[in-house]
């Protein structure tokens, strides 16, 4: 069991937060605020289905690459790749270079244009109830929730792939829909200011 840590400049963080520098940005600027509109979240969706497996900083230290490679993760741009399109990311070096994942994301900005409301409203429909208790230590994070297993499902029904329970639960820490940040954690409270807002 692990509860807040401090880093190298006192301040008290999830204890994954201090692990690297690019962890420490991610942490104290980006993850689990809220994130809203359709391509954002089709970026999220994508980035977290390649870190299937994988740690996320290789994924957030190739990020900028992904977003080159796949258009700025427009849906519509990506559901219009080719056969062309695929075979250029296969040899891109910058990225992730797996054919099943590269499929995935093609399929899913398919998939992602006959919601008809939607990505980002059909995402944020299952966000956690924001006056659940703020976890003391990393023992206290589940790793999938029911409302994670229904997203998934839902996603999964839609035609998505690569998106079970548990990548659909480190999408919903990773947008906002949950504050999974430590309650000593020094970002706390600003992802609850932001979810606020």
């Amino acid at each position: 069991m692990s509860g807040a840590a401090p880093g190298t400049d006192g301040l008290l963080r999830c204890p994954w937060g201090n692990s690297a520098d690019d962890y420490r940005a991610y942490h104290d600027t980006e993850w689990g605020r809220p994130v809203h509109g359709d391509d954002a979240l089709f970026e999220r969706v994508s980035l977290e289905a390649f870190q299937s497996g994988l740690s996320w900083i290789t994924i957030l230290r190739r990020r900028e690459n992904f977003r080159s490679a796949f258009a700025g993760f427009a849906i519509e741009k990506v559901a219009a790749f080719t056969a062309a399109d695929r075979e250029r990311l296969l040899a891109d070096p910058g990225i992730i270079r797996n054919r099943a994942k590269i499929d995935a994301a093609v399929a899913n900005a398919r998939a992602a244009l006959e919601l008809p409301a939607g990505l980002s409203e059909l995402i944020w429909s299952y966000a956690d109830d924001p006056a659940r208790p703020a976890p003391l230590s990393t023992a206290d994070v589940p790793a999938v929730t029911p409302q994670s297993t229904a997203l998934a499902k839902e996603l999964k029904r839609r035609g998505f792939r690569f998106v079970g329970p548990t990548t659909a639960y480190a999408l919903m820490q990773a947008c906002g829909l949950v504050n999974d940040h430590l309650a000593d954690c020094c970002a706390r409270d600003a992802v609850g200011s932001a979810a606020r807002s």
